[in-house]
C-alpha cells in the first residue's frame, strides 16, 4: 500500500490486518497531533517512510515485497495547498501514479492494483446531479486537475499492459469530503475544528455555505477493499472507474456539519467570517455511485449522524488517552463490518467476490 501512513491509509491497512492480511506499505512520515502525538505505525503494519517521487525506490520496493494486491493512496491531498505548491502536487499525483503502475505491470506476482483519487476528477460544472464514472475528467485547481490526471493514467495503463498475455485488473476508487478519527492536515474542516475545540479556541469557517457531500471514512475504505476483492476475482470485469459516495440526502452546508459536531462533543464554539477568503474552491460536487451499488453490492451504511459521532467519538477518546489510538479505530471497523453483514444478507444481495472472500484468499495464502 502506497500512502500507508496517511489518514485513509492508516484505516484500510488496519481493516486489512483485522482481515488476516500481511500489509506492507510505505508513505511519507505521519503528521502529529495538536499535542506531538504520534502513532507507531509498526506496531501495526511492516512500513516505511518514501517518497513516491522516487521512480526507483518504488520499483525496488514493489519487486522486494511481491505483493498480489495494491493499494495506492500516496497524494498531495489538500486543495489549498495545490495552489501553493503545484509542482509538489502534480509529481506527487500525476508521476506517482505512474511509478506505481509501472512497477505493478514489471511485478509478475502483482495481480490487481486499486488506485484511490477523488471526486475532485471530473470536470465540475457546479450542476445539481450526481457525476458518473463516465463523466469528463478535469479540474479547476492543481490538485483537482492532478486527480483528473491520474485517472487518465490509469486508463492508459489498464488499456496498454492488460491484453499482453497476463490478467491484471487496474482500477480507480473516487470519494471524497471523507470524515473521520486521525486526519490531522490543515485547512481541513475536521481536524480544524478538533484542534480548535482542544485549545479552547472558536472555529473559524471560511465558507459556510459550500455544500459537500460528507461520508466517514469506512464507507470509502469499504469500498475500496470490496473493489480489491472483485478485481482479484474477475480483473477484466471491473477494471474501471468507481464512485463510492453517499446517498444524495447527505448533502449538507459546512455550517450544519459544523454545528452537528460541536453539538455531539458539547465543546467549542463557531464563528463565521463576514467574507469569503482564500482561493477558490467548489461549492458543490456529488457523485453517483449506483454502478457500485449494482455492481459490487457497495452501500453508505452510516446516518449523517453516525459519521459524525463517530468521528468525534474517536477524536474525544484519543485526546484523552493516546492509547485508544488503535484501540477505537479497531472496535470502530468491527462494528461497521458488522454492520455492512447485516446490509449484505438482506435478501437480494450477493456477490461473486467480497471483503469475506478476500479474507478467505488471505487466509488460504
Amino acid at each position: 500500500m502506497t500512502g500507508l501512513t496517511g489518514f485513509k491509509g492508516q484505516w484500510l491497512g488496519k481493516w486489512l490486518n483485522q482481515l488476516g492480511a500481511h500489509v506492507s506499505g510505505f508513505g511519507l512520515a505521519p503528521l502529529a497531533g495538536p499535542d506531538g502525538f504520534v502513532p507507531d505505525l509498526n506496531r501495526e503494519f511492516d512500513v516505511r517512510e518514501m517518497d513516491i517521487r522516487d521512480a526507483n525506490a518504488v520499483s525496488d520496493y514493489v519487486n522486494a515485497i511481491e505483493p498480489e494486491l495494491v493499494f495506492h493512496l500516496a497524494a498531495q491531498p489538500l486543495v489549498r495547498l495545490s495552489y501553493a505548491e503545484p509542482i509538489e502536487t502534480f509529481a506527487t499525483n500525476v508521476m506517482g501514479t505512474v511509478h506505481v503502475l509501472d512497477a505493478a505491470r514489471r511485478c509478475s506476482s502483482v495481480k490487481a492494483v486499486v488506485n484511490v483519487t477523488s471526486d475532485k476528477c471530473y470536470e465540475n460544472r457546479e450542476w445539481h446531479w450526481p457525476y458518473r464514472e463516465d463523466e469528463a475528467m478535469g479540474g479547476y485547481d492543481p490538485y483537482s486537475a492532478s486527480k483528473g490526471c491520474s485517472e487518465l493514467v490509469t486508463a492508459a495503463f489498464r488499456r496498454s499492459y492488460s491484453s499482453d498475455g497476463r490478467t491484471l485488473g487496474i482500477a480507480s476508487g473516487r470519494a471524497g469530503n471523507v470524515i473521520g478519527g486521525g486526519d490531522w492536515s490543515s485547512d481541513r474542516l475536521i481536524p480544524d475544528i478538533v484542534r480548535a475545540v482542544l485549545a479552547d479556541q472558536p472555529v473559524v469557517l471560511r465558507r459556510p455555505e459550500s455544500i459537500r457531500p460528507w461520508q466517514h471514512v469506512l464507507e470509502a475504505v469499504s469500498g475500496y477493499l470490496q473493489l480489491g476483492a472483485a478485481l482479484l476475482d474477475d480483473p477484466k470485469r471491473y477494471a474501471s472507474g468507481w464512485n463510492f459516495g453517499p446517498s444524495e440526502s447527505d448533502a449538507v452546508t459546512v455550517r450544519v456539519l459544523a454545528n452537528a459536531m460541536i453539538s455531539h462533543w458539547q465543546r467549542g464554539q463557531i464563528i463565521e467570517e463576514a467574507t469569503m477568503t482564500g482561493p477558490h474552491e467548489a461549492k458543490y460536487l456529488k457523485l453517483d455511485s449506483s454502478k457500485a451499488h449494482a455492481e459490487l453490492n457497495w452501500a453508505p451504511l452510516l446516518s449523517m449522524r453516525e459519521r459524525l459521532e463517530w468521528t468525534v467519538d474517536w477524536y474525544r477518546a484519543t485526546a484523552i488517552d493516546s492509547d485508544q489510538y488503535w484501540h477505537t479505530m479497531g472496535h470502530q471497523i468491527m462494528a461497521y463490518q458488522e454492520r455492512w453483514q447485516q446490509w449484505r444478507a438482506q435478501d437480494g444481495y450477493s456477490l461473486p467476490a467480497s471483503v469475506d472472500s478476500l479474507a478467505q484468499q488471505l487466509h488460504a495464502a
